[in-house]
């Protein structure tokens, strides 16, 4: 999980060379202990960003992960996570929501609400998505992948003067963040959904 940070959060290693190592570990530590359900829930996270987003052996990692441990959080969120960008939002919302009830406190809450943001903001709904994105800005505003859907979804609304503002903040929080996110696709992005985001940030003023 520390490499699928470092290349996502961080930017202090190439999204090849971390998401490479994470899978690789992963598969190294389910080797030795293949009833390790949280093992198999970060198998399911570098497989969804490894190559060009594994979306099936993703989720099969994480439905293993969850008939193992049926109540780990971790093993909802990234089943969500993979079911929202595989296309299939009202699943993943619904099993993001459920790991948010699980782990109320868990100290990746901010993303959790973020993958709901996402998720609605690709189903259309964009004023729930300003509402989960301003949640997640709230829970810890020092993550910068809200902001970036906070403005993306003002941009939709036409409330231009908001989602400036928002812009501002999401570029200028973490701007190598941005750069990585919007300046070109990342692997799990499909690129109907890369096309709606950017469509929304131009709306919002975002001329790159």
């Amino acid at each position: 999980m520390a490499y699928i940070q470092a290349a996502t959060v961080f930017q202090t290693r190439s999204q090849a060379e971390a998401y490479r190592s994470a899978e690789a570990l992963a598969r190294q530590a389910i080797a030795l202990d293949g009833a390790d359900a949280e093992a198999r829930s970060t198998l399911a996270a570098a497989m969804l960003r490894h190559g060009h987003g594994d979306y099936e052996g993703a989720l099969a990692e994480a439905e293993i992960a969850l008939a193992m441990s049926p109540n780990l959080a971790l093993a909802c969120g990234t089943l969500g996570e993979t079911l929202i960008f595989s296309g299939r939002r009202k699943e993943g919302l619904a099993a993001v929501q459920t790991a948010i009830r699980l782990d109320p406190h868990d100290p990746k809450l901010a993303i959790r609400l973020n993958n709901l943001a996402l998720g609605l903001y690709f189903s259309g709904e964009y004023e729930a998505a300003v509402e989960e994105a301003n949640r997640a800005v709230r829970s810890n505003s020092n993550v910068p992948y809200p902001y970036r859907w906070l403005t993306a979804a003002l941009g939709q609304l036409g409330r231009t003067a908001e989602a400036k503002e928002a812009l501002e903040k999401a570029i200028e929080i973490a701007p190598a963040s941005f750069d990585m996110y919007v300046r070109q696709r990342v692997p799990w992005h499909r690129p109907e959904d890369y096309a709606h985001m950017i469509e929304g940030l131009r709306k919002a003023g975002w001329k790159g």
